[in-house]
């Protein structure tokens, strides 16, 4: 059983058309940690409104010099909890860090996941780079590359096979005489973000789709067709999807022009209209609004996404 099979995968993921989506939590950076107050009733409007999938982010530890904290609670936890609070929607990790956590671990929570609210789960794993988290943990970060490609194969194996024989320094498994419980329902999802210290011939060759950070048109457009050149000769015929971030702050008046602020653009809806057909253009399959500097609240940008552009980029109908 392929990721074609899996819901999830098919309401977010088709060729040449792109869906959208929303990484919590959903409040602006500050030096203060997020709330996180308005998380659960703004994913039920986020879902009910139809967006396809909502992102949670791998954090352990409160970097006190920077703003940028994550989300408070932890990503597995907190997956958990908002699955339980909501009907239909996908649930991304944008990522798991698999250098930090146990692929036998990572495995076991998310086929658990999967049984409990099946077809749900689209998994992003990670190398990982807030130097606290590896530093609280006591984990070499300079290796941290070595280990996610030993974490990731270990955990590929696992929830891919039926029954794994796996020797490596990370542990055993003897595929005669013991194996993951449970199982998941479909095959999950996993996804390679960023370059997580590997080459694009080994992220085209072994995820099941690629999870990048925000660039210009231009330079995402060459970084795209690059990626889906090597995964086509690795596995000709195979859809593997193309994710991205976009942080924004939605500007009340629709036609302000943009604005760069990090990893993003400050305009209104008319531009991102824009914007959005570019990025798709270009093989973009599903973009993730992040709304970290966002100056104008984010229910109201959440709702005029929904009403003014959301259709333009609808979920899929699952084919199953």
């Amino acid at each position: 059983m392929g990721i074609q099979q899996n819901r999830a995968f098919n309401r977010i993921y088709q060729k040449d058309k792109m869906t959208l989506g929303f990484l919590a939590p959903f409040e602006p950076m500050t030096n203060k940690l997020p709330r996180m107050e308005n998380t659960v009733g703004l994913a039920r409007k986020i879902e009910a409104f139809g967006f396809s999938a909502i992102w949670l982010r791998d954090v352990t530890m409160q970097d006190l010099k920077s703003d940028d904290h994550g989300q408070l609670y932890d990503l597995w936890i907190y997956l958990t909890y908002l699955a339980a609070h909501t009907n239909h929607i996908a649930l991304g990790t944008s990522s798991v860090v698999l250098p930090l956590r146990h692929p036998v671990r990572v495995a076991k929570e998310a086929a658990s996941i999967d049984r409990l609210f099946p077809d749900r789960l689209i998994m992003g794993v990670a190398s990982g780079d807030r130097k606290k988290d590896f530093e609280a943990l006591g984990v070499e970060r300079e290796g941290r590359g070595d280990l996610f490609i030993q974490s990731f194969d270990f955990l590929d194996r696992l929830l891919k096979e039926k029954n794994s024989t796996i020797k490596s320094e990370l542990g055993t498994i003897d595929g005669t005489g013991m194996k993951l419980m449970p199982t998941p329902v479909t095959t999950i999802p996993t996804m390679v973000t960023g370059f997580s210290q590997q080459s694009l011939e080994w992220i085209s060759e072994h995820g099941d789709g690629w999870i990048q950070y925000p660039r210009g048109v231009q330079e995402q457009s060459s970084l795209i067709k690059d990626y889906r050149e090597l995964a086509d000769r690795k596995q000709p015929g195979v859809f593997k999807p193309f994710t991205q971030t976009l942080y924004i702050d939605l500007s009340g008046n629709p036609d302000e022009e943009p604005k760069p602020i990090p990893l993003g653009y400050r305009l209104g809806r008319n531009y991102l209209l824009e914007l959005l057909y570019k990025y798709q253009e270009i093989g973009v399959n599903h973009l993730v609004f992040v709304p970290f500097f966002a100056r104008r609240p984010v229910e109201e940008m959440v709702q005029e996404i929904a009403e003014e552009i959301l259709s333009y980029f609808p979920t899929h109908n699952s084919v199953n």
